[in-house]
C-alpha cells in the first residue's frame, strides 16, 4: 500500500485547508523514521530480545532474496526495525459517493492522485470520515501495516507487519519493493496491482525455498480462497454498478442498495462454509459494509490478474516481465487500462512448480 507521503516542501504549496493534513504527515512519517534502528546493531545487542533477533535475522533473509531473486531495488529500506507500539502505522480513509462504487479521490504534490487519504491517528482518520460521511459519502477507515516511500526515504521493517508471521513478512516487503521498482502518477489500481502481481509471485518463490510441503499447500489454500473472495467482489461491485446506472428514483436505490450487499453478505457466508468456517475476510462485512469498502477491496487487486497474464507471457522471468510493465506504464492511462483488460480476457494462468 503506498501512503501519500509529502516532504516537507509540500507544506508551502498547500493551502490553508490541506496545511494541517501535511503537516500530520510530515510529522507522522518523521516520527517512524526517528523510532528505526539498524537491523544489524539490534542483532548485535545482548539487550535485544530473543524472540525479537529470531524475526530480524527471517527478515534480513527476506530482504536479501527480494533484490537477489526478485529484481528488486537493493537499497537501505527494510534494513532498520522501528516498533511503533501500535498494530497499524496509518489509517487510510476511502470514501465512495452514495450511488458509486468508484472511489473517490485525493491530488497531493509528488505522488499525484491516490484513492485515499492517510493519518497516522486514528482518531483524526475517524474525524475526516466523519466529515465526509456528512457531506453524504459512504466512507471506511482501514488500517495500513505498511506502506512505501517509493525510494525518497529508506523505508523500515515496523511491529506492525512484522507480528503477523513471515509469509505476511514477505508478501509486505516484496510489495512495497514493487512500488520503489515502479510507480506511476495518479493510477492507483494500476501501481497496486502490479505491487499485488510481484508479491505473489514472490511469495510463490520464496515459500517453494523456504518451507515445508505442508505450509506450501496452506498458503495455496489460502491464495485460492483469496482468488474466490475477490471474484465475489467483483461480481457485486458489477450488480452495483448496474443498479446505480438504472433510471430509478433515489429511494428505490437505496432499497436495491441494501439488498444487494445483504445478498453479498449471504454469498460470503455461503462462501465461508465451503472454506470450512475460515473467517479472514469476517472484518468486511459488518453493520456499515458500503460501497466504500467494495471500492477499496477492488483497488488493490482489480488488474492483479492481467499482471499475473503478462507474467505468464514471459515464462515468470521478472526483468523481462518489468520492461514489459514500464512499456505500459509510458501510455495514456486509457490505453494502458485498455491493454490490461485485453490480458484479463486471458485464461487464467498456473503458476509453475
Amino acid at each position: 500500500m503506498i501512503k501519500a507521503l509529502v516532504v516537507a516542501s509540500a507544506l508551502l504549496l498547500a493551502g490553508c485547508a490541506n496545511l494541517a493534513y501535511y503537516s500530520q504527515a510530515v510529522g507522522g512519517h518523521l516520527r517512524v523514521m526517528n523510532t528505526a534502528h539498524p537491523i544489524g546493531d539490534l542483532l548485535q545487542a545482548p539487550s535485544t530480545d530473543p524472540d525479537l533477533k529470531r524475526k530480524l535475522e527471517e527478515v534480513s533473509a527476506i530482504r536479501e532474496f527480494a533484490s537477489r531473486e526478485l529484481a528488486l531495488p537493493d537499497n537501505n529500506s527494510y534494513r532498520a526495525y522501528a516498533d511503533l507500539g501500535r498494530p497499524y502505522v496509518v489509517w487510510n480513509v476511502f470514501a465512495a459517493p452514495e450511488f458509486s462504487v468508484e472511489p473517490e479521490k485525493w491530488c497531493m504534490p509528488f505522488v499525484g492522485c491516490v484513492n485515499y487519504r492517510g493519518y497516522y491517528d486514528r482518531a483524526d482518520a475517524d474525524r475526516y470520515a466523519d466529515e465526509l460521511r456528512r457531506q453524504g459519502l459512504d466512507t471506511f477507515v482501514g488500517g495500513i501495516t505498511a506502506y512505501s516511500t517509493l525510494g525518497l526515504f529508506d523505508d523500515p521493517v515496523l511491529n506492525t507487519f512484522l507480528r503477523l508471521g513471515n509469509a505476511e513478512v514477505a508478501r509486505t516487503v516484496f510489495h512495497e519493493l514493487a512500488h520503489q521498482r515502479l510507480y506511476v502518477k495518479d493510477d492507483t489500481v494500476f501501481n497496486e496491482s502490479f505491487a499485488a502481481a510481484v508479491e505473489s509471485e514472490g511469495l510463490r518463490r520464496w515459500l517453494a525455498r523456504n518451507v515445508d510441503p505442508a505450509q506450501q499447500g496452506a498458503f495455496a489454500a489460502r491464495r485460492q480462497r483469496k482468488v474466490e473472495f475477490l471474484r465475489l467482489v467483483e461480481t457485486y461491485r458489477d450488480k452495483l454498478r448496474a443498479l446505480y446506472a438504472a433510471p430509478l428514483p433515489d429511494e428505490e436505490k437505496r432499497r436495491a442498495k441494501r439488498e444487494t450487499l445483504a445478498e453479498m453478505a449471504r454469498d460470503y457466508a455461503a462462501l465461508k462454509a465451503a472454506w470450512g468456517g475460515d473467517a479472514g475476510y469476517d472484518k468486511w462485512f459488518d453493520p456499515d459494509f458500503n460501497n466504500a469498502r467494495i471500492a477499496a477491496l477492488a483497488l488493490y487487486t482489480r488488474l492483479a490478474p492481467a499482471f499475473e497474464a503478462l507474467l505468464e507471457q514471459e515464462d515468470h522471468d521478472l526483468p523481462r516481465f518489468y520492461r514489459r510493465v514500464e512499456a505500459l506504464a509510458h501510455l495514456p492511462k486509457a490505453e494502458r487500462t485498455e491493454a490490461l483488460g485485453r490480458l484479463l480476457l486471458m485464461p487464467p494462468a498456473v503458476p509453475p512448480g
